[in-house]
């Protein structure tokens, strides 16, 4: 069980849930607390020091690799020189979205990034999501070995000094109204009302992800484990049906700004908030040429908001922990992951628009959104020490000036 202890700060009651502080083996590992102020205002602390994540969504495929290239066990081991690059930018954390099938491999890329660049990790589990066939959330069986596979991630991987915390799931709670991914059971099914069948599934799924971290809380009382979910969506019956999870992990994509979503957790859901994924492509479909300077200018801003909202800015709602940014090098397989002979070709197609992003809506059938062109750092083919050549976009050194000097206003677009 999670300790739940009180301590008086001037006139401020502070709740600390404690993580514990030592793994089995006897070294001491990572300890990751939150420490809830007044006003549902929340901190992440490792280590008793509070601690901004100030993260990245990792995934170092190469040119002309897909999905499938099992990058953990890659001799020229990307992660060395990306993680070099990340500690110059000010990145202190990596989102990894699944774990690998070799887990001495995956000790390495987690133990080489804290041991050298002082980075931290966030390890996430699918929950079955991308399997075949779909996911069944009220399935017995299927739940049962989800939720193996989940545990014994966690006692692999509890032990590792740069573990930061674990997220259950990505954003699964779009299969709820069968656009990601369906599933149903024979119950589900059997209600008339197509509204209340998406409030069932939410109520079905929900229930596991609260199963699993009541597990996870009795193996690892040194991690938090948050819940990953896109946007906002029935976050109203998580409320009700997860109360064991830590924190919120939204995939948000709004374009500059956020909006309500800080103020809207708070209302729906009281849990701190970490934007595990959000970000902007740095391609204009619209002039279709790259386009660096609205990708650093979106994200500058978005981590101005970031800021707002965290614990010690009294100007804002004080819930938020941090985020990832997606992501860190582009991946040339996304567009057309099913065509082997397109990941060597750096696409510019998209299937899928986004009106947030206003500076390229205005493309023809308002596709703008490119999935390949998301990266903080470009690739090229040309390779240095056998890796594509790693190329730095002008989001890299915006908010590595952000970071050392935040500010907490977001600037009005430059006339042109």
């Amino acid at each position: 069980m999670r300790k739940l202890s009180f301590i008086l700060v001037g006139t401020a009651i502070v709740c600390i849930l404690s993580f514990g502080c030592y793994g089995v083996t006897g070294l001491k590992v990572t300890k990751v607390t939150i420490k809830k102020l007044q006003d549902s205002r929340y901190q992440l602390l490792v280590n008793k020091k509070p601690y901004i994540i100030k993260g990245v969504c990792y995934n170092p495929v190469p040119i002309g690799e897909s999905h499938y290239y099992d990058f953990w066990s890659d001799p020229l081991q990307p992660w060395i020189t990306d993680g070099k690059l990340m500690k110059g930018m000010g990145i202190n954390t990596v989102r990894f979205y699944h774990i690998g099938d070799n887990p001495k491999a995956v000790k390495k890329v987690i133990g080489d990034l804290y041991s050298l660049y002082g980075i931290r990790t966030i390890m996430g589990h699918w929950l079955g999501f991308w399997n075949y066939p779909a996911p069944f959330y009220g399935d017995a069986d299927f739940r049962q070995n989800v939720k193996k596979s989940v545990l014994d991630m966690v006692r692999e991987y509890k032990d590792e000094p740069g573990i930061l915390f674990w997220v259950l799931g990505n954003e699964n709670n779009y299969s709820f109204a069968g656009k990601l991914n369906p599933w149903s059971s024979a119950e589900i099914d059997a209600i008339e009302d197509p509204a209340a069948r998406i409030r069932e599934r939410a109520r079905t799924y929900y229930s596991f992800v609260n199963e699993i971290a009541e597990e996870i809380h009795k193996i690892d009382p040194n991690h938090p484990v948050a819940m990953g979910n896109g946007e906002m969506i029935t976050l109203d019956i998580a409320r009700e049906a997860a109360p064991a999870v830590d924190i919120v992990a939204c995939l948000v994509y709004r374009g500059r700004s956020f909006g309500n979503i800080f103020k809207g957790l708070k209302n729906m859901f009281d849990r701190p908030l970490v934007l595990i994924e959000f970000g902007c492509d740095a391609y204009n479909a619209y002039t279709k040429q790259e386009d660096q300077d609205n990708q650093a200018k979106f994200l500058e801003d978005q981590w101005v908001q970031i800021y707002k909202n965290l614990a010690t800015n009294k100007t804002g709602e004080g819930n938020c922990l941090g985020g990832a940014i997606f992501e860190w090098t582009d991946e040339w397989w996304k567009n057309k992951e099913y065509d082997p002979d397109s990941w060597s070709v750096h696409d510019t197609g998209s299937n899928w628009s986004n009106g947030g992003y206003y500076f390229d809506i205005k493309v023809e059938g308002n596709k703008n959104m490119n999935e390949e062109w998301f990266g903080l750092v470009a690739l090229s083919p040309e390779l240095e020490n056998g890796l594509n050549k790693r190329i730095l976009r002008k989001s890299y050194f915006t908010l590595q000036r952000f970071w050392k000097k935040p500010y907490y206003k977001i600037k009005p677009d430059k006339k042109k």
